[in-house]
């Protein structure tokens, strides 16, 4: 079925059975994205899930517009994300210490400040447990066999077959059409994906801690500090950025929520989990090295001895050098997700990614068939790769900025202070693009032409940029040594 960009939704039924058996391992976003948008796109879905159930915990993270656009089709997704997300959210920003850079404002005011349309942001902040029970409830909706407690400890495929399967922790094998890995940054699929490295540690980690808004009055001071904006919707939510040297963090006031996250150096607690916390005191202990001279700002720390107890995270930060290499051999195991490409949190584009690996997947899918699922998949990683490479490096550029922030020119211009949010980012459609390049990239595959060198393909990268390899060490040492993160050629802006 041809795309056609007019703005209508097209709800599950839209399209026809493509008789694809689609195993779907990971209920992070983009294993949950992939199971609703497959199960439009006519395919049959299964899930498995290592854990007892869906994680629904954690704080609050950066959802771009690209990563929402989807939701046209999915209407009771579209209104219940709209009553969960921030509307009429201010920002202020501070230096660690306390002293305040730049006044509130509305986050509209600061994107037209930033030369960007206020009715069209680039994206939100959300709450990560109220979008991931959306996210649940509409995969209960579909009724989606979700099969918990398999702990994935192998990916295979059989080319002969035209088949891929897992085998778990008991030894329970399965098997599909096409098996997508969305189980994270440890994914076992990486040993017959090939040329992949593994995720490494940063060495960074972040504190997070989201708690009722009641806890907060215990102390007159920090609740006067921490206070809503009063806007003309009456208390209006407000995030607050705190930038220091080697650190950042932020803090946002809910009418319900009080929400904290920091970033730190490791300290030997931290686990990529959202169920291993820690005590404040060990926050208070070590939040104040390396930040120079100047300590955290009393009132911040005032914050967090009121952050109730088994609430800290203390979540440890993996990253991994650009791999093209995505899919196996015979392309019938592919991954997303963290599974193929790690943000860092300051990049915003996580989450955003994700999900936008899932709904590209499965429009191709759609669009190749059945007899076609390997030239889909590596279709797929073409149209991807680039993309997230240019998109994880600019998390590192946005991290140098928040972490040397020059605030002798924040004062004269507040946009230095802000981390980037270009249009080839937030702009992107992927399930547009997938149905207007599809073809033309199947037939650049065939040819051998490299994606970034065939001109009859729009970049969904920053236009004019060529890829060139590049190492997360090249960076730290670049960063180590002063110098600032060159993006490369192109427009990044």
């Amino acid at each position: 079925m041809p795309f056609i960009d007019d703005g209508e939704s097209r709800p599950v039924g839209s399209y026809p059975n493509s008789g694809i058996d689609v195993l779907i391992v990971g209920t992070g976003l983009a294993g949950l994205t992939a199971a609703i948008e497959c199960v439009r796109k006519g395919h049959n879905v299964r899930v498995l899930e290592r854990n007892d159930d869906i994680n629904t915990a954690g704080d609050m993270y950066f959802m771009g517009l690209s990563a929402t656009k989807f939701f046209k089709h999915w209407p009771e997704m579209a209104k219940e994300f709209d009553e969960i997300s921030l509307h009429n959210c201010w920002i202020e920003t501070f230096k660690h210490d306390g002293d305040q850079m730049i006044t509130p404002l509305k986050v509209s005011d600061r994107l037209r400040d930033a030369g960007l349309d206020p009715d069209t942001p680039p994206g939100t902040f959300q709450m990560r447990p109220l979008v991931y029970k959306m996210y649940v409830r509409q995969v209960e909706k579909l009724g989606v066999k979700i099969q918990f407690g398999k702990r994935v400890v192998e990916y295979w495929e059989d080319e002969s077959r035209g088949k891929a399967g897992v085998v778990t922790d008991k030894g329970e094998r399965y098997e599909a059409d096409v098996v997508i890995a969305a189980d994270g940054v440890g994914s076992k699929s990486q040993k017959l994906v090939g040329g992949q490295v593994r995720a490494m540690k940063s060495g960074r980690a972040m504190w997070r801690a989201a708690f009722p808004i009641h806890h907060v009055d215990k102390n007159p001071e920090v609740k006067e500090f921490f206070k809503m904006i009063k806007g003309e919707s009456g208390e209006e939510p407000i995030v607050r950025t705190w930038l220091g040297p080697g650190t950042y963090a932020m803090t946002l006031t809910r009418p319900d929520t009080m929400i904290w996250v920091m970033n730190h150096d490791v300290t030997g607690s931290e686990k990529e989990s959202w169920n291993h916390t820690i005590d404040a005191q060990e926050v208070l202990d070590n939040m104040d090295k390396g930040v120079g001279p100047k300590p955290w700002a009393p009132m911040f720390k005032e914050l967090i001895k009121l952050t109730p107890p088994n609430t800290i995270v203390n979540f440890e930060l993996f990253w991994r050098n650009p791999q093209p290499k995505w899919a196996s051999p015979g392309a019938r195991v592919i991954n997303i997700g963290d599974a193929a490409h790690s943000f860092l949190p300051a990049s915003g584009n996580g989450a955003t990614q994700a999900i936008e690996d899932a709904i590209s997947l499965a429009s191709c899918l759609q669009i190749g068939g059945k007899e076609n699922i390997p030239q889909s998949v590596r279709a797929h990683v073409r149209m991807r790769f680039i993309r997230n490479a240019c998109a994880q490096k600019l998390g590192f550029s946005n991290a140098e900025l928040l972490q040397d922030t020059d605030w002798t020119k924040v004062k004269l211009d507040p946009r230095v202070a802000q981390p980037k949010l270009p249009s080839w980012v937030w702009g992107h459609d992927p399930e547009k693009y997938a149905y207007e390049v599809y073809d033309r990239v199947v037939e650049s595959m065939r040819r051998g032409v490299p994606f970034d060198e065939d001109d009859s393909i729009p970049p969904n990268y920053p236009a004019g940029y060529k890829y060139e390899p590049w190492s997360i060490e090249d960076i730290m040492e670049d960063m180590k040594n002063g110098k600032s993160i060159e993006l490369g050629s192109g427009n990044w802006d």
